[in-house]
């Protein structure tokens, strides 16, 4: 289908099953493929219900992992995946604790929901991100305030596979046209900026490809 376009994928999330409906994303597909920039539809819990070459160009390099992938799950693939970090500069600040906050804003839209409760559960599996997430994102939002949680706008550090790229920025970009909006879906555009632009400075060295995918910009509070 044209909203599965750019190689193997996994089976399209359910929708509606009406005429109007799949013509819609059939040809939003298309829409999506015709971008140049990195773009992905995603429902509430951060399934990936379709994405375009570009995004998968730019996760491309990233190993399999059983519940972590880009392509899959967005979501759990910056929280979980050991090579997040490889493609997502600055990954814990830059990516992490905004995922966290916006998993904590889902949860509060729909406490009682499986998917996110299996994700919750996993983080208290994790003494370190079970601190991020109790003590040091109330902490973070405290610091740079609400406005950082937000993603539409945001400015975030990429490290691209193509050379002629390499590390450089994108804009986030957030578009919900009202179909979507009615599927419980939105639309995500990593906005490539000029690479000639200087990024902003990483604060952190990115930890080893086989590390924990912990994180270490919030320390864990003892009991």
């Amino acid at each position: 289908m044209a909203y599965q376009a750019g190689g193997q994928r996994p089976a399209p999330r359910p929708v509606p099953d009406t005429c109007e409906i799949q013509a819609y994303l059939q040809d939003y597909g298309t829409l999506l493929e015709s971008q140049s920039c990195p773009s992905l539809v995603v429902d509430h819990h951060w399934n990936v219900v379709m994405a375009n070459s570009a995004f998968e160009t730019l996760f491309h390099g990233v190993r399999p992992h059983p519940t972590a992938m880009p392509g899959e799950n967005f979501l759990r693939f910056v929280l979980f995946h050991p090579d997040a970090g490889e493609v997502l500069g600055e990954h814990e600040p830059g990516w992490c604790l905004p995922m966290l906050a916006q998993l904590r804003t889902a949860l509060e839209t729909h406490g009682h929901d499986h998917e996110l409760q299996a994700v919750r559960r996993e983080i208290a599996q994790d003494p370190i991100m079970e601190a991020a997430y109790r003590q040091g994102l109330p902490h973070w939002i405290r610091a740079v305030g609400e406005a950082a949680t937000r993603l539409d706008g945001a400015v975030r550090l990429l490290h691209h596979p193509d050379p002629r790229r390499g590390r450089t920025e994108c804009r986030i970009v957030e578009e919900i046209p009202q179909p979507l909006r009615e599927l419980g879906y939105r639309r995500l555009t990593m906005v490539l900026r000029d690479p000639r632009r200087p990024a902003v400075p990483v604060r952190r060295p990115r930890r080893p490809r086989d590390a924990a995918s912990h994180l270490t910009v919030v320390p864990s509070t003892e009991d």
